[in-house]
């Protein structure tokens, strides 16, 4: 999806500075916000339209926000989307399980089984791949309305396979119920200056893991 959600590249809102003896709380409702997120996927997922809740977000919000408050946000929004519990019960904090909901919710050991090996997106299916490492691609250039693991950045750009990981489920449309598609996922490398303009002198490279309907070979000769 593109929007504001997607800032890889831009360098306008400064670098990412590391802090002293890092914690990933600040907060006690932090960690709450970390267990209720683990525990929702379950009921909410697959991640993907967990992910896409989370782009849904209107751009002012999304940019006011830290990183657990988008989680509470997405949360929030898929319980009431998917009928868990309506908006009044989300601000009284009063909600009891609503029967008929349209798909079986888990139980409790399905949720332990989450928590302890997540969910691999990894399938074993027979597709031949069409790309080897050392291959020389090209992202995509492509508008997407939905949801996307491919970076607005690297659209349109040059790379090259590193390597091969195998099958996996397809974000786009798993995001979207529409099933989940799995075929060939690559690590592909950008150089800095493929990504940057051609006045850039860092020898910097960017690693990413794209799908192969993301990709096309790029054209015999093509520098």
């Amino acid at each position: 999806m593109d929007g504001i959600h997607d800032m890889g590249g831009i360098t306008t809102f400064g670098p990412v500075i590391p802090e002293p003896g890092y914690h990933p709380f600040h907060h006690n409702w932090q960690r709450r916000a970390f267990a209720l997120n683990l525990l929702a996927t379950p009921f909410l997922g697959p991640v993907d339209r967990c992910r896409h809740a989370r782009e849904r977000i209107e751009p002012p919000r999304y940019l006011n926000q830290s990183y657990f408050e988008s989680w509470m946000t997405m949360v929030a929004m898929l319980s009431q989307e998917l009928g868990f519990a309506t908006a009044e019960e989300i601000v009284t904090g009063k909600s009891k399980f609503k029967p008929g909901l349209p798909f079986p919710a888990p139980d409790a050991e399905a949720i332990a089984a989450f928590l302890k090996g997540g969910d691999p997106a990894i399938r074993d299916v027979d597709i031949t791949p069409a790309f080897k490492p050392d291959d020389e691609v090209r992202a995509r250039n492509m508008e997407v309305k939905g949801h996307t693991r491919l970076p607005r950045y690297v659209r349109g750009k040059r790379g090259t396979v590193v390597a091969y990981r195998g099958c996996h489920v397809f974000p786009d449309t798993h995001a979207h119920d529409r099933g989940e598609n799995p075929h060939p996922l690559y690590g592909v490398r950008f150089e800095a200056r493929e990504l940057w303009g051609d006045n850039v002198t860092r020898r910097d490279c960017v690693y990413i893991d794209l799908w192969e309907s993301y990709l096309e070979p790029r054209a015999e000769g093509e520098a």
